[in-house]
């Protein structure tokens, strides 16, 4: 959690922090800062956070121990921190001690923590044509998107997201959709020392919420949709919506929007913005629109219109809502000064996005694909995109992850219900919830729940629905994508659902058949 410990950046608290309250120096050579009082080196800032299991101010101690050279905490723990001749000193139990290093209160220790990361690492996102990715779903895939447009510009790209961290050079596998504070700026700072000139970033409603990008600057901010989700975490849907929205107080001066005109979500973002915004649609009038022409199981083409040039597009992964996400990327390259035909190109050089209603050809005479959907939504558009291709019935494999929104259960397997005409119920990530109680809350949203196949191994149920499919039937694995690992308990159990298809595919399909471009491939 060390940010850039060899810059030794000399940081003015006061001038970083004005709103901050002041014990002691407010210049400090800071050689980093961190949030863990285990790893405080001396030089160090130690941010004092108040975490689910654990309150950073009771570490305050071990940090000055460790060589910590100030400390900020949130100015509702001053009740145990006050200014003494000796210096300021904090109550453990009945005996107090003396802190020998400034203190720093603030209103936000998070959002402190987070500018202070930007700042040691040299405020990188300034030097970076940077954009963030938001929305409900399609955030990855536009992500990719976006990355392939630059890339075809001959731009040199970082890109953060749920697939990994690219600085530009090396990708490392994700531990979050938006990096921890002090992760991203020493990404970012990774990104300019490679050379990079143009970044692109996932921003999860969970990093907006919790202050994770304050201090970054964007270019421009994208917003693909807005539906329920993670109202686990925010409580409601307006403050879900109201989270997102945050990525628009990093705008630069100079920034713009991207919004779906045809998302009603969008409506409520165009009544607070005063800045440049880029509108596209299908349906809705927009700047940047598109007109789909023809799609089939394994590739679909679609018209891209701005201003009064029309060009085609030819995409290997099929839906609207993939039409969607390349008109979001489309309308970000156009307002970099990219030209049209550049864009086609960098659209089809990202080809398939992992997990993102993923193809497996084994040569079976049935279709078969892995989706990320996990949401109501999700699953209602990727089950309906793949009924328009498929000739015979429609089977879904899908799940419900443990310790997260339960209401959204329900409207998951009634999405299902109405959609696929097979559904077999399985584990998800059930981490340390009963699985059973995860399925009774699907099941509560089909109205015939007997005719659902509960199966709670995720390999088997995938097998049987394989195993079920006939010639020209579909079989969509929902829910766990691109991800090679499932969450049960404490264990981290190795599971990809592309891999065990492909497995089971290659032992069963005997004669590989070329699969046709019509309908029910």
């Amino acid at each position: 959690m060390q940010i850039c410990p060899e810059l030794g950046h000399l940081v003015s608290l006061r001038g970083l922090l004005p709103e901050a309250e002041l014990l002691g120096a407010a210049d400090v050579p800071l050689s980093g800062c961190t949030c863990d009082s285990r790893k405080v080196r001396p030089g160090d800032l130690f941010i004092a956070l108040a975490g689910s299991r654990h309150d950073g101010n009771d570490f305050i101690a071990e940090a000055i121990e460790r060589g910590c050279a100030a400390v900020i905490s949130e100015k509702g723990d001053r009740s145990n921190l006050c200014e003494a001749p000796s210096g300021p000193f904090r109550q453990i139990g009945p005996v107090p001690f003396s802190v020998s290093v400034p203190v720093c209160f603030v209103p936000n220790a998070r959002e402190s923590h987070a500018r202070l990361c930007q700042a040691l690492a040299g405020n990188p996102s300034r030097q970076l044509k940077l954009i963030g990715v938001t929305g409900t779903n399609g955030k990855t895939t536009t992500t990719c998107l976006i990355a392939g447009i630059f890339k075809a510009a001959g731009y040199r790209v970082g890109v953060l997201g749920t697939l990994g961290y690219l600085d530009g050079r090396i990708v490392e596998p994700s531990t979050h959709t938006t990096p921890p504070p002090d992760r991203l700026a020493s990404l970012l700072a990774q990104m300019v020392r490679n050379g990079c000139t143009h970044a692109v970033m996932e921003v999860s409603s969970h990093a907006l919420d919790q202050s994770r990008i304050a201090g970054v600057r964007f270019d421009a901010a994208c917003v693909t949709n807005v539906t329920r989700d993670h109202l686990d975490y925010h409580g409601t849907l307006r403050d879900y919506r109201r989270a997102k929205a945050r990525l628009f107080d990093h705008l630069a001066d100079d920034g713009f929007v991207v919004l779906n005109a045809d998302d009603p979500g969008s409506a409520g973002f165009l009544r607070r913005l005063d800045g440049p915004v880029l509108t596209v649609g299908i349906r809705e009038a927009a700047e940047i629109t598109a007109t789909p022409v023809e799609q089939f199981i394994s590739e679909q083409t679609f018209l891209l219109t701005a201003g009064s040039e029309t060009v085609p597009v030819r995409t290997p992964m099929i839906g609207t809502h993939h039409i969607y996400n390349c008109l979001t990327a489309a309308a970000v390259g156009l307002a970099h000064g990219i030209e049209l035909t550049t864009i086609v190109r960098g659209l089809e050089y990202a080809g398939q996005v992992p997990g993102r209603l993923e193809r497996i050809e084994c040569g079976q005479p049935f279709g078969v694909f892995v989706d990320y959907a996990h949401t109501p939504d999700a699953l209602t558009t990727v089950l309906k995109t793949l009924r328009e291709v498929t000739a015979g019935r429609l089977i879904c494999v899908f799940g419900a992850g443990g310790q997260r929104d339960r209401e959204k259960r329900p409207l998951m397997g009634r999405a299902v219900e109405q959609t696929a005409d097979l559904a077999m119920l399985t584990n998800d990530n059930p981490r340390h919830e009963d699985p059973q109680a995860i399925f009774r809350d699907v099941l509560g949203g089909f109205l015939a729940p007997l005719a659902v196949e509960v199966i709670p191994d995720r390999a088997t149920a995938i097998h049987q629905a394989l195993t079920a499919a006939h010639p020209g039937d579909c079989v969509l694995i929902a829910g766990k994508g691109h991800e090679n690992h499932q969450i049960i308990g404490d264990q981290r159990l190795e599971l990809d659902d592309r891999e065990v298809a492909r497995q089971w595919l290659y032992e069963k399909v005997e004669t590989p058949m070329t699969t046709p471009r019509g309908r029910g491939g």
